[in-house]
Order: structure tokens, then sequence, then C-alpha cells
């Protein structure tokens, strides 16, 4: 069984698929980590923004495992590295390249392919796997979104401001809506579920009983 979340930054949809799929005891893949990798790599490889063909060879030479929370690049845990503002800034090269995509969402369809899966990010529903047996469409206010992403980044050490975190969010929405390849958007068989003012269990239990809705008595 495959469950897709999908949903804007901030929306809180790696806390919540990651606590899903503890609670269900399925494999939960964290896609938008393997595009941040694949940046990260091509930050410390000094390839040319501006060159997309430079990032496409790159990405297939990398060995990228996920680990429920963690993620490893080349044998390396990179799941802090992989978070900092600086990466947030160029994934989008990565998220934006359509080979760089194609590859990633064949590793993520050879990832899925023998296990029960929890998969989230930006086209999960909508590209990687439009056949899903249930389709969630997470989102949050855009106050509420960037008050959780102010908050991890200063938990890893970081200084940022409310409105400079709103002006970046802004900005990468708008990226991610309008992209060519990939582009964030609610699948037409997607539930969409709002979490404003939800602890991370109240959504996980509205989760959970749309995967597996109450028995009817």
């Amino acid at each position: 069984m495959i469950v897709t979340i999908d949903g804007p930054a901030g929306a809180g949809k790696s806390t919540v698929a990651r606590a899903l799929a503890g609670r269900l005891g399925f494999l939960y893949l964290d896609t938008g980590a393997m595009y941040r990798a694949v940046a990260l790599a091509g930050l410390r490889r000094g390839v040319d923004w501006e060159k997309p063909d430079e990032l496409a060879a790159l990405a297939p030479t990398l060995s990228i495992e996920l680990d429920d929370d963690r993620i490893f690049l080349d044998g390396e845990d990179v799941s802090r590295a992989i978070r900092t503002q600086e990466v947030t800034r160029i994934t989008r090269f990565a998220a934006g390249n359509p080979d760089v995509r194609r590859h990633l969402v064949d590793l993520q369809r050879r990832l899925a392919e023998k296990h029960d899966a929890v998969t989230e990010g930006r086209d999960q529903g909508t590209v990687a796997f439009p056949k899903a047996d249930c389709k969630i469409y997470l989102t949050a206010s855009p106050t509420q979104r960037a008050k959780r992403r102010l908050a991890d980044l200063e938990a890893q050490g970081e200084s940022a401001t409310l409105e400079n975190v709103l002006a970046a969010q802004e900005a990468r929405d708008h990226g991610d809506a309008s992209r060519e390849v990939g582009p964030l958007a609610k699948a037409a068989d997607a539930v969409e579920v709002v979490t404003d003012g939800l602890s991370i269990d109240q959504v996980v239990d509205r989760l959970v009983s749309l995967v597996r809705p109450p028995q009817a008595p």
C-alpha cells in the first residue's frame, strides 16, 4: 500500500509522515531530503548552477540512502547538513532539473515497490505515485508554516526572522508551483488536511482514519 503526502514547505509533512509511517508500520520516504542531498553534493563539488547538465551528470553517481528520519549521502549522515538555509536556497536547482527528478522518482519507486510506504514531498500523488492507494494534501496557513520553519532553524542554531522566513517561503512556494517538472500540486483525488491548531497526534489520528477508515458497525 502506498500513502502519499504532498504539500507546501512548513506544513508539517515530514513530522506527520514519519509519525504516520510509525503508527502504521510502513516504510517512510522523505523525498524532499533526497533533492536536498543532491543539492548538497552539488554545492560540495562546486557545480555551476547555471549549467543543469553538471548536476544531472552528478546525481546518478551518488549513493542516497534513507533510514527512517536520517539520510545518507555516499555513506555520510547528512540529515542536519541538508537542512541549512544555504542548502534550502539551492535545492530548487535539483528539484527543477528534469534529469535529476527523473532519476530520483525512479529511485523512490524502487524503494517503495516492495513495501507498504508513506512517501511525502511535492509531487508524490501526481507524478511519482499517481495510482497510490491513499493521497493526502497537507497544508497550513502561511504564518503557521513560517513559524514552524523558524523554530526548526533556531533549533539548528541558525539566526533568522519571521519576516525573512515568510519572504523566503513565498518565493519557494511560487517556485515549487510554477516549475515545469514535478510542480507542487494537489492531486484531484487527494484529501486536503489543514494542520492549523492541531497537535501532531491529532493530525496523525486524522490521517490514520483516512488510510484505514473505521469499519461500520
